[in-house]
């Protein structure tokens, strides 16, 4: 679990390919503090598990299926990730809950300089647009941010100054892609919905069925 609180910007220094897997060693500072081989540290988004380390980088691994649902086999040497070490027990929740379970990859689409904020637009697939909301919370390679504005396709952000220079939002362009998670509590509350609306009539919580259960 993580909080979309961005710890420090890496370089990705090595992607090794496989078949059907791909092999990332990346160079950090921050985040390599009390490190130990199965620890999960978000890249981009992405909960990933260090597998290795030394002084100034780790290695993880990444299999097919985080491949398919994410923009990490698209990372090149020399390139920024963003990353971070999962939430302690005690720690402040700056953020909100982020899971590092990609729902999606958006693609830039415009970026727009207001007074001290930079407003980003973001389209995004139909699995991420069902949880963004107005003011709500979303998770941009593993960035917590609020959203400005939506419509039917995409969805606006606005970067202060801190995270324009402390994230790899402040580097990427229009046509870049990011990483998308929806925020965690609109999933549970659709999930509970739809059984409720999936359950047979006679076990739906209801006036009648209250009244007719002697509870009123």
């Amino acid at each position: 679990m993580f909080t979309g609180l961005v710890e420090e910007l890496g370089v990705l220094r090595r992607l090794i390919r496989g078949a059907d897997s791909a092999h990332l060693h990346i160079c950090a500072a921050k985040v390599l503090d009390g490190i130990s081989i199965g620890d999960s540290i978000a890249v981009n988004g992405v909960c990933l598990t260090v597998v290795d380390y030394d002084r100034d980088s780790f290695t993880a691994d990444v299999m097919a299926e985080t491949l398919a649902r994410t923009n990490l086999g698209e990372l090149t040497p020399g390139r920024r990730v963003n990353l971070e070490r999962a939430l302690r027990l005690g720690d402040r929740l700056g953020g909100h809950l982020v899971s590092g379970h990609i729902d999606g990859v958006g693609t830039i689409v415009r970026r727009e300089d207001r007074d001290i904020a930079v407003l980003v637009t973001i389209a995004a697939p139909p699995a991420v647009m069902r949880y963004i909301v107005k003011k709500g919370s979303v998770a941009v390679d593993g960035i917590s941010l609020t959203v400005v504005e939506t419509d039917a396709g995409s969805f606006q952000v606005s970067l202060i100054p801190h995270t324009a220079r402390s994230t790899t939002l402040g580097y990427k362009r229009s046509g870049d892609t990011v990483n998308l998670e929806g925020d965690m509590i609109g999933k549970y509350v659709e999930k509970f919905l739809q059984q409720r609306e999936d359950a047979p009539a006679k076990k739906v919580m209801s006036m009648d069925f209250l009244a007719a259960h002697g509870f009123i």
